[in-house]
């Protein structure tokens, strides 16, 4: 994927940047995780022991030469021994993440592996993963035995127990997306577990959803951009950005798209992450086709046809939102009539099945006629708006009220509005 100028980052500058996302987004703790790169002259560049994950700074980063010298004002990391040690094991890694994020953890104490077939992409972004036994922390014997299942190498991520998680990457941002990626599947499946059975997509499933999408992209070449649409970018990015801060949104999925003029419109770019994009990446659709030089997102189709069939649609967000996909992951249904002012934004919000979004592209697009929010199966949430921030609260109504529900599940069996209350929901704030 396309990264944020980290790629051109000093080594300490890009730890830096990383460990502080990791840490805003509460997947470690003060203390807790080290993250770490080798560079070309074999030096490695890791987290500081024991200074503050939130006050972190470039500074701070210590360096590990290859020799054996260490060159910084702190010690390294004292998890630098497993490090070093998958660095051996496998030279083509350049960037490692370690941390204690919640989801991960839960999996490590339990002795278990996440099965990241849950949604398509999930598998293809982190692969395989290992399972390393319990070794101490800090210790010879932990390096070992985590370098040992780095041996294997169609493993990129490995399940350390009663620990977390470390995970491997050709560079930074590749190891940063892995770990996200995987969280996510992790907090899914504990929600979705909450709420019934979790349902997984077959490996042939999976392999067939890219072949679904359009493949057959027009483009052209005299693009303008007026201030209106510079504006439009401008918001997207806003919202984005807020999306991804919020865990509405992860840097490996999720669309945005807001429609100019008539039936054309402004669509989040394939193969950038969320987190890094910026007002030039978005891409430009006019007459169905795109702005030469950009490769729009997989969803581009539909989200056209949405804007073709329902003039008083101007925005749409499709993500994966933990809470939401729990539901989308377990089947059960997302029942907004438990709460009065999640009925009042969304109204009822039908589910489809995996698959539907591509094979039955015009039926789905003409669902959002009496529809605001729809769930698809093992797949995603589509939410639309006739403005772009209304269409972002909406996402923000149905993820709070699906964590509402995720936890209620825990406590007690639901009760539900009749339809004599939703009909008095209707009449009194004019709800057609």
């Amino acid at each position: 994927m396309k990264q944020l100028d980290i790629d051109f980052m000093h080594p300490a500058e890009q730890i830096n940047v990383i460990i502080g996302r990791i840490y805003r987004s509460g997947m470690t703790t003060t203390s807790g995780g080290n993250i770490s790169i080798r560079d070309d002259n074999g030096d490695i560049w890791i987290t500081p022991s024991g200074i503050d994950k939130g006050s972190l700074t470039s500074n701070d980063i210590v360096c590990m030469k290859a020799d054996g010298a260490k060159v910084g004002a702190h010690k390294p990391s004292s998890e630098y021994p497993f490090h070093k040690a998958i660095y051996e094991a496998r030279p083509e890694l350049r960037a490692i993440i370690h941390a204690h994020s919640p989801g991960l953890v839960a999996f490590s104490i339990t002795g278990k592996v996440p099965d990241t077939n849950i949604v398509p992409q999930a598998r293809s972004i982190c692969g395989e993963i290992g399972f390393a036994p319990y070794g101490c922390p800090g210790s010879k014997d932990l390096g070992e035995k985590i370098a040992n299942e780095f041996r294997n190498r169609k493993y990129k991520a490995v399940i350390m127990e009663n620990h977390g998680v470390v995970l491997g990457g050709i560079d930074m941002m590749d190891a940063y997306q892995r770990f996200e990626t995987l969280e996510f599947c992790c907090r899914t499946i504990i929600n979705a577990s909450r709420l019934g059975k979790v349902n997984t997509l077959s490996d042939k499933q999976i392999a067939s959803y890219v072949n679904l999408f359009p493949k057959n992209i027009s483009y052209y070449m005299d693009v303008e951009y007026p201030s209106d649409e510079r504006a439009i970018r401008s918001d997207m990015v806003r919202i984005i950005r807020r999306a991804c801060d919020q865990g509405l949104m992860i840097s490996t999925y999720g669309t945005v798209s807001v429609r100019w003029k008539e039936n054309d419109f402004l669509i989040t770019p394939r193969d950038v992450a969320r987190w890094d994009v910026l007002p030039e990446d978005i891409v430009q659709i006019k007459n169905g086709m795109a702005e030469a030089g950009k490769m729009p997102s997989r969803s581009v189709a539909l989200h056209h046809r949405i804007y073709q069939l329902n003039p008083h649609i101007n925005s749409i967000i499709t993500t994966q939102s933990i809470n939401l996909m729990a539901h989308a992951v377990s089947g059960k249904k997302f029942d907004v009539r438990t709460i009065p002012e999640s009925w009042i934004f969304l109204q009822d919000v039908p589910s489809i099945p995996f698959g539907t979004l591509q094979s039955k592209t015009d039926e789905t697009a003409n669902m959002f006629a009496s529809n605001r929010v729809l769930l698809v199966d093992n797949d995603c949430v589509i939410v639309t708006g006739d403005k772009l921030i209304n269409t972002f609260d909406y996402l923000e109504v149905a993820e709070f009220s699906a964590n509402s529900l995720v936890m209620a599940a825990s406590i007690g069996v639901l009760q539900p509005m009749g339809d004599k209350e939703i009909d008095e929901l209707r009449a009194a704030f004019n709800v057609k």
